[in-house]
């Protein structure tokens, strides 16, 4: 869907460019060229340097050796204030919202930074601020009402901060918009909404630059693929050039084929019965079962009661009405202890800010849950017992990395997310309740990731994978529950159903339905 440039003029190009960290060398000779109005896919495993490259391009670091031209005018770097007058705007795959002020003043304020370069005003434009909010949360497909625009962002969900997080970089001129992860936390029906918005960009002569590691959502809106391997690009041109294949191949230096991964049959006894399941306006007359060894998918749109589901299974949402049985015995779950008393364990969709401890070594984040296994003499924690538990969760996740004192902001996503399910692990769960398991994690990790949630199923734990993507549940799971306005409304077998069908399942709302 991508238009043709109007002039083969370059906006911005890279040449030679080296990005070094101490003994890290990030990357190793870039060369890339960015054209007004066409879309641009950034594709490549965690830690090949896709981060590094667009920090560069939006100023945040500056190259150790190369040269930028902006607009034919050579530069040795870019500031971030020079990159944004420039039209450079990025949207980080952390958002970097600012938690405390509104919808409003975290669209507008780029555009207010520009204005007073680099300086706030004393008196803010208030007026001004709040017409470049709706213009641009219009354009993401938000209803730029009073409410939103004074909320706070502290108080969105994840999925909304995601398309605020765009409308603000789309709110002025912007000439080139890097989107980092765009698409990690929205639904099928918000891509859509983002694609439209791509195509309006596009039309307007922007160029648009993707990271990401979902390849239908780059194929449907078309444009170039570059792809990155070990701080080298290694393969530029246009995306319906490559099979899904041969770009795997590209970024791994693998063969990776897109398969079913399911290939044994869960227990035919019960694990777990959820009879009548009510929570508020949340969910309501949730009723299902998990045998022993099953992996049950639970996917529908962000309001449809399945976040709230997962996290009420896990303690953190309260059961007011229904009944669960374990293993044939009534059980309550009333909070996350609770809950893991039961052997249930919870991977939460956001793990930067929900489930590590984002500073601290991989060692301190794998052993929080049994700290009573590792303990010595008087109480005291038992550093050798520990540092051997940890070693075994690191080895069974297949962790790229044996020094447990490695801070896990150091890692990539998908290392991150090793680290955090391994976690879950050591507790010897009966039943693993993972929230988005491959979110923001690149298609080499997402395979390991995938083998692991099948031995995890082979050695007789029962899991729930939470997940807007379609493809990931039909390769992993056994059924497919979809869920609209709080109940439950299909129950697939995940062998012999489509991922149009369930979508459509997924936006056919319960009257339709009956």
């Amino acid at each position: 869907m991508s238009k043709k440039p109007s002039s083969k003029a370059a906006f911005l190009s890279l040449s030679g460019i080296h990005k070094r960290f101490g003994g890290v060398h990030a990357l190793r000779g870039v060369d890339l060229t960015i054209e007004q109005g066409k879309a641009y896919h950034l594709l490549g495993e965690n830690g090949c340097g896709k981060s590094t490259v667009i920090k560069i391009m939006s100023g945040a670091h500056e190259p150790t050796e190369g040269i930028i031209s902006l607009d034919g005018k050579h530069l040795n770097y870019l500031s971030p204030m020079a990159a944004l007058e420039a039209g450079i705007e990025t949207v980080y795959q952390d958002l970097s919202l600012l938690p405390n002020l509104t919808v409003a003043e975290n669209v507008a304020l780029g555009e207010q930074l520009v204005a007073g370069k680099g300086r706030l005003l004393y008196r803010l434009d208030h007026q001004k601020i709040k017409q470049t909010a709706i213009a641009a949360l219009r354009k993401v497909g938000l209803e730029a009402d009073q409410t939103l625009l004074g909320k706070t962002i502290s108080d969105l969900p994840l999925a909304i901060r995601q398309r605020v997080a765009i409308a603000r970089a789309i709110a002025s001129d912007a000439r080139l918009v890097i989107m980092d992860e765009p698409t990690t936390s929205l639904t099928r029906h918000e891509v859509e909404v983002l694609i439209e918005v791509v195509g309006r960009l596009l039309d307007n002569n922007v160029a648009v630059l993707f990271v990401t590691h979902k390849l239908e959502e780059s194929y449907r809106i078309g444009g170039e693929a570059i792809v990155f391997r070990d701080g080298l690009c290694v393969a530029q041109g246009p995306i319906e050039n490559y099979t899904r294949s041969q770009l795997a191949e590209l970024m791994t230096g693998r063969s990776i084929e897109a398969t079913r991964y399911r290939v044994g049959k869960p227990k035919n006894t019960t694990l777990l019965d959820i009879k009548d399941l009510s929570s508020g306006h949340a969910f309501r007359d949730i009723s299902f079962n998990i045998r022993h060894g099953e992996i049950v998918g639970i996917t529908g749109l962000s309001d449809s009661g399945r976040n709230e589901l997962a996290m009420a299974l896990a303690g953190h949402i309260s059961i007011p009405h229904g009944v669960l049985t374990l293993e044939g015995e009534a059980i309550h779950i009333t909070s996350p202890a609770s809950a893991i008393s039961y052997g249930i364990g919870y991977v939460p969709e956001d793990r930067l800010s929900e489930g590590l401890f984002i500073e601290k070594s991989i060692y301190e984040n794998e052993v929080p849950l049994i700290l009573n296994r590792i303990l010595g003499k008087f109480g005291l924690l038992d550093d050798k017992k520990g540092r051997a538990a940890a070693g075994e969760i690191s080895s069974g996740m297949k962790l790229n990395t044996k020094d447990l004192d490695l801070p896990v902001s150091a890692l990539s996503g998908g290392n991150q997310q090793r680290v955090l399910i391994g976690r879950w692990l050591s507790i010897n769960p009966r039943l693993l309740i993972l929230h988005g398991p491959t979110v923001g994690v690149d298609v080499g990790s997402k395979e390991t990731i995938f083998h692991a949630i099948q031995e995890m199923a082979e050695r007789g734990i029962s899991l729930i994978v939470v997940s807007d993507d379609l493809p990931e549940l039909l390769q992993n799971c056994d059924r497919i529950l979809v869920m609209s306005s709080g109940r439950i409304v299909e129950n697939f077998n995940a062998e012999e159903v489509s991922d149009d069908h369930i979508y459509q399942s997924m936006i056919t709302s319960p009257q339709e339905t009956a």
